[in-house]
């Protein structure tokens, strides 16, 4: 298979989408109420549901409900319901950097999730095409970069409260299934000085009980110097540190943006690459396929696809 094929029994032909933001969830004691966009296939029935926890990178509005287009627009056309919070770190929010929580509100944006999933009736009467066509008991979680962190925590990593020193658990039950995409890694002497000094939240990730099945996805060539001195093999932690059912994707050639998945020809990519980026899409929509559907074939076609032979885009491994 050439590099720029990708067979259309993958993943199947895409649908029209509905997509619509602002949604806004009242949200009591947060700093502002809870902003998201919700994209969805305009058909079908017991949908699954995706909530995608958006990075923080440079620009102004990729962190928020306005980025991550390639991959909310593909999941939502290939059968997902796609939820995507503005998290209070969102440079679009402009909040007073003293505001509780700033400036990655870590945290907080794992509670937008569940407050979410907690209020999934309010979502179904705002966009009222969705109105009894979710599956609550099937919902996954994806993120990129500061949003693996907080799909980590969600699939059950740990951290110690740098304010009180508490253990903190976020762990969501009803999160059946994640996709870590460059996604930080352990703290400690892992972390640059930058880091510890300024957001000491790190320093204490533990991902010993990160026990919910997940797809960690890591680029060969993801750096990432600002934030550890150990190179891209830190953002495969995740899956080399964490118990229970996981699958490592390490895709070649790839930097922090994995070709491009924050927006389209946005300029915060270093690695910009269609192709990586088609490959992603289809990768992750398969795994989440098979997680939420056991029986699924997906999975296993897209990786022999995709991942095998001389036009491979990554390897796979899994425990």
């Amino acid at each position: 298979m050439s590099r720029t094929t990708h067979p259309a029994d993958i993943v199947g032909p895409p649908v029209p989408v509905l997509s619509v933001g602002p949604v806004v969830l009242p949200a009591p004691g947060r700093a502002v109420d809870l902003e998201m966009r919700v994209s969805a296939p305009v058909t079908g029935a017991e949908l699954p549901i995706i909530l995608l926890s958006h990075g923080q990178g440079h620009s102004n509005h990729l962190s928020s409900l306005h980025g991550y287009a390639p991959l909310a627009d593909f999941w939502a056309a290939h059968g997902f319901v796609v939820i995507q919070p503005t998290h209070l770190s969102s440079a679009t929010l402009s909040l007073d950097p003293g505001t509780p929580g700033a400036p990655l509100y870590w945290r907080s944006r794992a509670e937008d999730m569940t407050r979410i999933l907690d209020r999934l009736d309010v979502i179904e009467t705002a966009v009222p095409q969705l109105r009894g066509r979710l599956d609550p008991s099937r919902v996954a979680v994806a993120g990129h970069s500061m949003g693996g962190h907080t799909a980590s925590l969600l699939l059950g990593a740990r951290l110690t409260d740098p304010d009180d020193g508490t253990e903190v658990d976020l762990t969501e039950p009803r999160i059946k299934a994640g996709v870590l995409l460059a996604a930080p890694g352990s703290g400690g002497d892992a972390l640059t000085e930058f880091v510890v000094e300024n957001y000491s939240f790190l320093r204490t990730t533990d991902f010993s009980r990160m026990s919910t099945p997940a797809l960690v996805v890591a680029g060969d060539k993801d750096e990432s110097a600002h934030l550890t001195v150990r190179g891209a093999a830190w953002h495969t932690d995740p899956y080399v540190l964490s118990p229970g059912r996981k699958t490592l994707l390490t895709l070649f050639g790839a930097e922090h943006g994995l070709g491009g998945i924050s927006g389209y020809d946005v300029a915060e990519t270093t690695d910009e690459n269609p192709e990586r980026v088609s490959a992603v899409q289809r990768l992750t929509w398969a795994y989440l396929h098979t997680e939420l559907y056991p029986g699924s074939s997906a999975w296993q076609t897209a990786r022999a696809a995709l991942t095998s032979g001389p036009g491979a885009f990554g390897r796979v491994e899994s425990k």
